[in-house]
């Protein structure tokens, strides 16, 4: 082989040397192979082989879903399930969203109120289950969130929850695209999802709510019954007598005298959150609740719920505190609580279906009704969102 060729031959093994080991923050090539994900994620991740959140099996009788225009994608989910759980995400790598929000409690907290970098969050962290199946388009308690987009980013830019808040000393959210340009999984990431390295709020955004959004509950004991019967109030045969009494006590509105005691009919309950989504009606006010966790006074701008979907566990508990303000730890207190609404001073805001005829309504539950209504709930559990490893840590 002639000189020149030796020369060039050298040149070009080392060029491909170089470009091939994707390790430095200034040398970074894109190629298709990700070497940093496969290291980081290993038996976790598999770019090549990616799991199932795009066409997950959604039953025919559910209607409602908020996904706008963005449609859950498994690379944009995959994205999303990494930023969701990944600590790098708090100033001080100490908080990730999954902190918050836990696969084990349908990704709710079992906490009252929730540890940030800074403090405790002022409000219980909301259930996550079946987030994308509601007409309620807007999130947080107070519903200041447009969209699950929008909400994603929010705390990130939180001081007492994630700490790129741009105030009290945090960075800002620029600080925290700079911190994940340098991450080498992240570069590879972005490029496999978007055909690019470029990190934007816009692209962790639509990513976060793709893998939020594909967290769906429909193995349950009531998704059984729905299956074979043609709408919610005929009896389900998978049910017992006293499951089915529950349903009905759910769905039926009550009938109330003059002043505000039921006489007749069932809870109602579905007024607000009404089957076979169970999420929360969009017109719906204050349920009563006006508590605050941190400081005094009252709180009457939440009006916002999760799906009663996964509300208790496979062993009947409940999957943490109940309310924003984590106040009720069991369903029998909750369903006290709508027993007998008291017309608290200040709370202009109070939902009219719970003030009947002027006067706080009052259920007149009887134990048998309780004990029904109680097992109609347990119905609403299922069981693979608990376990399922596509929505479990990656790392």
């Amino acid at each position: 082989m002639k000189k020149a060729n030796l020369i060039l031959v050298i040149v070009l093994v080392m060029m491909i040397s170089s470009c091939s080991k994707n390790d430095s923050d200034t040398d970074y090539t894109p190629i298709d192979y990700y070497p940093n994900v496969t290291k980081t994620f290993s038996g976790k991740i598999d770019l090549t082989k990616l799991l199932n959140y795009q066409n997950q099996a959604v039953p025919s009788y559910i209607n409602k879903d908020n996904t706008n225009g963005n449609p859950i994608t498994d690379k944009g989910a995959t994205l999303g399930r990494v930023l969701f759980y990944d600590k790098n995400l708090s100033a001080n790598n100490t908080v990730s969203c999954s902190s918050c929000h836990k696969q084990s409690v349908a990704f709710g907290d079992d906490a009252v109120a929730s540890k940030g970098i800074n403090g405790t969050t002022t409000r219980h962290s909301m259930r996550l289950i079946n987030s994308r199946f509601s007409n309620e388009s807007k999130f947080f308690w107070d519903e200041r969130a447009s969209t699950l987009e929008n909400q994603t980013s929010r705390p990130i830019q939180d001081h007492i929850e994630m700490g790129f808040s741009g105030t009290n000393g945090d960075g800002n959210f620029a600080s925290l695209i700079t911190k994940l340009q340098n991450i080498g999984y992240y570069k590879e990431l972005f490029q496999f999802v978007y055909g690019s390295e470029e990190i934007t709020e816009t692209k962790i955004q639509l990513a976060l709510a793709q893998f939020i959004r594909s967290i769906q509950s429909f193995d349950s004991k009531y998704d059984v019954g729905r299956a074979t019967v043609n709408n919610e109030n005929q009896n389900f045969s998978n049910f017992t007598a006293e499951e089915n009494q529950g349903k009905n006590l759910f769905l039926t509105p009550p009938v109330f005298d003059a002043t505000g005691n039921r006489t007749a009919g069932g809870f109602g309950c579905a007024g607000c959150h009404a089957a076979p989504e169970f999420s929360i009606d969009p017109n719906s006010r204050n349920n009563g609740i006006i508590g605050v966790l941190n400081g005094t006074g009252i709180d009457i701008t939440n009006t916002k719920a999760p799906s009663l979907r996964d509300l208790l566990n496979a062993r009947g508990e409940p999957n943490g505190p109940m309310m924003h303000t984590g106040s009720l730890a069991t369903l029998q207190n909750a369903i006290a609580h709508y027993g007998t609404i008291t017309l608290a001073p200040g709370n202009t805001n109070l939902d009219q279906r719970l003030r009947p005829n002027g006067f706080g309504q009052k259920l007149n539950l009887t134990t048998t009704e309780i004990s029904a209504l109680t097992a109609f709930i347990k119905t609403l559990t299922g069981n693979a969102v608990y376990t399922d490893a596509k929505w479990s840590s990656p790392f």
